[in-house]
């Protein structure tokens, strides 16, 4: 087919806003995690995971004691997920049945992004301020190995065989990890480009997406480390998410407010669309089986006044105002 052809095709199913799904109580949010073969949408929620019915869209249960939570990674086949929380510089081991807490694992410092990689069975968080990863045995929590990231590493992604690949955002570098050595492999530049942080990944053409600052996707061929082309996207993004059954690659931009729609026409030649989203969407999550994406998002109030502690702070989040968007075709 023709790319004239499939863009055309791609135009006739854009995305736009479904409905909303309100999750009560206070704080801030950050990585989600949609889990399509179990039919369960994990969200992070200050000292809690969110847990949502994906055919439902209802909140139906929660996670607690996952202080400064970042993200959610699970097992099928062991019947475990596991939380970075953040603020206690540990992992969460839980029962994907039951949700009942496992145990627990400590880590390098602030673990943020975290990953399972199935063909080794082990899980990798990504510590931001210790600037390292921690190998974990999934099997029974054990570490099995700090990794130096020489960088501030942010989101990972698995090509299911055994590598790892994380965004470096302090570098403007990819890292490519051998999860069964646990060595680092290869740094790759994807410069001028500029703090990457959400990453997602196309097995099939071997392919990384990574969004950066400057309203840029970075593409990346994974077999050889070399940039191949960008794509425009939208201000803020933290987040990228890829669905193979319709060749789409989705950002998400929090600072403009929208999820760019990017349709692969092959050859590395890609077509972005815009929908718009509100501002505070981020992060996403993409149900594999139903196509939808979902978004948290906030609303924000005053800012409290700068310190010589805290120069910058944050604008307060305003109690109640937490909800996710769930956007289809």
């Amino acid at each position: 087919m023709r790319s004239i052809e499939l863009l055309s095709l791609f135009l006739m199913f854009s995305y736009h806003q479904a409905g909303t799904i309100a999750i009560p109580g206070a704080g801030g949010f950050d990585y989600l995690l949609a889990d399509s073969d179990n039919r369960r949408l994990y969200v992070s929620h200050a000292t809690v995971v969110e847990v949502v019915d994906l055919d439902s869209d209802k909140v139906i249960g929660q996670i607690p004691n996952t202080n400064g939570v970042h993200g959610i990674a699970v097992a099928h086949e062991l019947v475990r997920g596991f939380i970075s929380a953040g603020r206690d510089n540990q992992v969460v081991i839980f029962d994907l049945k039951t949700l009942a807490t496992i145990g627990t694992v400590k880590t390098g410092t602030n673990p943020d992004g975290i990953i399972y990689e199935p063909e080794t069975q082990r899980v990798f968080t990504f510590n931001g301020r210790s600037k390292d990863a921690t190998a974990i045995n999934a099997k029974d929590g054990t570490v099995l190995k700090t990794i130096d990231m020489g960088g501030k590493p942010e989101f990972p992604t698995t090509n299911g065989k055994g590598e790892v690949f994380v965004n470096i955002e302090d570098k403007n570098e990819i890292i490519h990890l051998d999860a069964k050595t646990l060595e680092v492999k290869a740094h790759w530049s994807i410069a001028p480009a500029e703090s990457p942080t959400g990453m997602a990944i196309d097995t099939a053409s071997h392919r990384l997406f990574s969004v950066c600052d400057g309203k840029v996707m970075v593409v990346t061929n994974y077999e050889t480390g070399k940039v191949v082309t960008t794509v425009p996207i939208g201000e803020g993004p933290d987040a990228a998410a890829f669905d193979p059954g319709t060749h789409t690659v989705f950002a998400s931009n929090g600072q403009s407010g929208t999820l760019t729609v990017v349709k692969e026409l092959g050859h590395d030649q890609y077509a972005p669309t815009t929908v718009e989203t509100k501002k505070s969407a981020r992060t996403m999550a993409l149900d594999l089986k139903t196509h939808k994406i979902y978004l948290p998002t906030v609303e924000y109030g005053a800012a409290q006044a700068a310190t010589a502690e805290n120069p910058r702070p944050r604008p307060s989040i305003v109690a109640g105002s937490f909800q996710l968007l769930v956007l289809s075709q």
